[in-house]
């Protein structure tokens, strides 16, 4: 390399690129539940879902320490489905919702079919501004759909 050409490649700068919004790695965990992943990390979205997810699948009273952590639901699957349980129903999916600080609820509708209960849910990613709807189906025979 000439002398010229390493005074060159010292005179120029490259500036650092800044990470877009959907390239950052706000949130991180793991999970060993999704077998669509190569490895078990999970970040952003990803995470939230699946703490989300993880706190649907505790029955209330089943955490040691916390005996109101967990859902109600699980007790409910063989219950006659009612106006009052319904609303039981949606207040302990909005308290869940509510538990974590990165997501908040717009709307909760709570039906059932032949097997079970389902909770349709529109969340707020409060971090990301970006909302979405999942769909929760809790199963008499196969558990959390």
């Amino acid at each position: 390399m000439s002398e010229l050409e390493k005074n060159l490649i010292k005179r120029v700068t490259v500036s650092e690129q800044q990470k877009s919004a959907k390239s950052s790695r706000t949130y991180r965990g793991f999970s060993t539940v999704d077998g669509k992943n190569t490895g078990f990390a999970k970040y952003d979205f990803d995470i939230i879902k699946q703490d989300l997810i993880n706190h649907f699948h505790i029955r209330q009273g089943e955490k040691l320490t916390d005996p109101k952590f967990g859902t109600i639901i699980w007790d409910l699957l063989y219950e006659p489905f009612t106006i009052d349980l319904q609303e039981a129903i949606v207040q302990n999916v909005t308290d869940i919702v509510n538990y974590d600080s990165r997501i908040s609820v717009e709307e909760i509708v709570v039906d059932t079919y032949e097997q079970g209960i389902t909770v349709d849910c529109t969340l707020t990613f409060l971090p990301y501004s970006i909302s979405e709807n999942l769909r929760f189906k809790f199963d008499q025979k196969n558990g959390l759909l």
